[in-house]
């Protein structure tokens, strides 16, 4: 079960740790608008199952959301460049772990998958990055600054974070000779959000978490 640990000065976060003593990648997991929720320690605890030190960082900073609104206020009001540092001090800690072999990643969900985008251009040292449903923020994300190889993983049926803008991205990042492997999915935004009727939906879900389980051992694993 993930634990709530002091990730830096003022900034908490939620830490799963694999079975057993050996060194294992560390990942960094960005939550969503809601902030660290009981789902996002869930992913803590599954990345954690498949060989993963992982760390959430609590980007809000203690506070939460119970619904859409609260969530799209607290959204609004976060700082991208203090994000960066609350994700920066969380790779800090992973690597100072004694169960970490050094090699880190970090995956990001809605809110989450747009600071993964960010994190690819901006903190040096993650030898991967894997976005979901997340749109780089202005000014935060360009595409001759990619720093890690990238697999993006979007829904068909998404209003916001659509297929033709991932491409879009992609095709920027592939020109500057950057590595961006995009999916998309028969499925409407946050299909990932297990326990949402109104979101989840379990093929995409259980496709994208193979395909993104695969990709993180090849950049983080061995």
């Amino acid at each position: 079960m993930s634990e709530k640990i002091r990730v830096a000065d003022g900034v908490d976060g939620e830490l799963a740790t694999p079975p057993g003593d050996g060194v294992v990648p560390g990942l960094i997991i960005v939550h969503e608008s809601f902030g660290i929720t009981d789902q996002v320690r869930a992913l803590c605890d599954r990345f954690a199952a498949e060989g993963y030190l992982a760390l959430a960082p609590d980007l809000y900073h203690g506070e939460t959301a119970t619904n859409a609104e609260e969530a799209s206020r607290l959204m609004q009001r976060l700082s991208t460049t203090e994000a960066m540092q609350d994700v920066a001090a969380a790779m800090i800690r992973l690597e100072q772990d004694a169960r970490c072999n050094g090699r880190i990643g970090i995956v990001g969900f809605c809110m989450g998958g747009a600071m993964a985008f960010a994190a690819a251009t901006s903190i040096e040292g993650l030898r991967a990055a894997v976005p979901f449903y997340g749109i780089p923020i202005p000014g935060y994300f360009e595409a001759s600054k990619v720093k890690c190889p990238i697999q993006a993983h979007f829904a068909q049926r998404d209003e916001w974070a659509t297929p033709a803008r991932a491409q879009k991205f992609q095709s920027e990042v592939q020109v500057h000779g950057g590595e961006m492997e995009l999916h998309v999915y028969d499925a409407g935004h946050a299909f990932m959000r297990d326990g949402d009727q109104r979101t989840y939906d379990a093929k995409a879900a259980q496709e994208a978490w193979a395909r993104a389980l695969a990709y993180l051992a090849s950049k983080l694993q061995g």
